[in-house]
């Protein structure tokens, strides 16, 4: 089957979050959701779902996903795991503020890499711990790597466990397997846990190869917990339904333990969603990744040769384009409010990213070419505007 990418699909009349947010003569490219149907096993097994009628409480214990969610880690990534391991939860969000939960008490601190995905700089205080940030390097081409010297010197005694982001959001790095094994030895060698959030990692683009960090040796994944979900990969985000790997048993019961009543268990909706997805969705995922490399391509050519100022690396991973608008004039001190202001371009403030992420925009390219166009030369012409009072 094939499917259109192009096709406009109008979300200013649903209960979208994205094309609400903001008045109607503004384009949205900010939160993290693609503008395209997800593929049609998705929305036949949910039509037939919704056609039986009834929808009562579920039982989670359904050994087909699970072993379907573990066979796909061994045909992706050659990570071999128990189904057993394979936890159904909501979200990664709570997933992550869970694991928080069970790995530190309060006033322990977690570590983070900045900038980086807001709800993962709020981890920290949502638990009362304290948030230790090392930042990210960045290199003369505007991509970033891991800053080792940075990650050593602010893990504390006290540190408990680190809040990996991989691929990462917002830079759009694949983190190769040299630098997740340096990392994975430093939280080895203090004593760290592993909270991985690998929600991008199927999003990846050709010529890089996502390595979830627990797959790297079994004595890391054993104080690692791996979040995975199928709501950016097939645009399901408002359904909510992801996944934790936990291989430690003692570990996976303690998450389990600490969800109840809480974080218990995600809607019969969400669920078969997610499994029509991973049973299902492999032909449209392959033609969603050809067409985001291309929009990724035109954006990243654009910005280079039609955005006076405007800086960005080539995103390995995700729909997100990290734009660095720090030389930008009027744009620099806050250029979201600039693009939303001038060219009605509604992005993601980079500010809000935490440390390293002031004057940047991150934009969101999982939509339709035309949209991409458009918003690109609404940008254009506001930067175009602004340069001759600056002469």
């Amino acid at each position: 089957m094939t499917y259109d990418f192009d096709r406009l699909i109008d979300r200013r009349h649903s209960d979208s979050s994205k094309w609400q947010k903001y008045g109607p003569d503004v384009l949205p490219l900010w939160v993290a959701d693609m503008d395209f149907q997800s593929p049609e096993p998705v929305i036949r097994a949910l039509r037939e779902r919704v056609e039986h009628g009834v929808y009562g409480y579920i039982t989670f214990e359904q050994p087909e996903f699970h072993q379907l969610f573990a066979d796909r880690l061994l045909k992706r990534y050659g990570w071999r795991v128990s189904p057993d391991a394979v936890v159904i939860i909501p979200g990664v969000i709570p997933g992550f503020n869970v694991a928080g939960r069970i790995l530190a008490k309060p006033g322990d601190g977690l570590v983070l890499m900045t900038p980086v995905y807001p709800p993962i700089l709020r981890a920290a205080s949502n638990m009362d711990l304290t948030r230790e940030e090392a930042p990210l390097a960045r290199r003369a081409d505007g991509s970033y790597e891991v800053d080792f010297d940075a990650f050593n010197s602010v893990v504390r005694d006290r540190t408990r466990f680190f809040l990996l982001c991989n691929p990462h959001n917002p830079v759009g790095r694949v983190f190769r397997r040299d630098e997740l094994s340096r990392l994975a030895e430093v939280c080895l060698r203090r004593g760290l846990s592993i909270v991985a959030d690998e929600i991008h990692c199927e999003l990846t683009y050709p010529g890089q190869r996502h390595t979830p960090i627990a797959s790297l040796d079994p004595e890391i994944a054993e104080r690692t917990i791996t979040l995975m979900a199928p709501s950016k990969t097939f645009n399901l985000a408002g359904l909510k339904c992801s996944v934790a790997v936990i291989p430690n048993a003692d570990l996976r019961a303690k998450f389990v333990a600490a969800r109840v009543d809480l974080v218990s268990t995600v809607n019969v909706l969400g669920f078969t969603a997610a499994y029509a997805a991973y049973r299902d969705g492999q032909a449209w995922l392959d033609e969603l990744i050809r067409y985001l490399e291309a929009n990724r391509d035109f954006t990243m050519d654009y910005v280079r040769t039609r955005l006076p100022g405007v800086r960005a690396a080539t995103p390995e991973a995700t729909y997100l384009a990290w734009l660095d608008c720090t030389k930008v004039g009027a744009a620099a001190g806050d250029p979201f409010t600039f693009f939303l202001e001038r060219a009605k371009v509604a992005l993601h403030d980079g500010a809000l990213f935490g440390p390293g992420g002031a004057g940047f925009v991150r934009l969101n390219f999982g939509c339709p070419r035309s949209i991409l166009t458009e918003a690109l030369d609404r940008m254009r012409a506001a930067l175009t505007a602004e340069r001759p009072a600056r002469v």
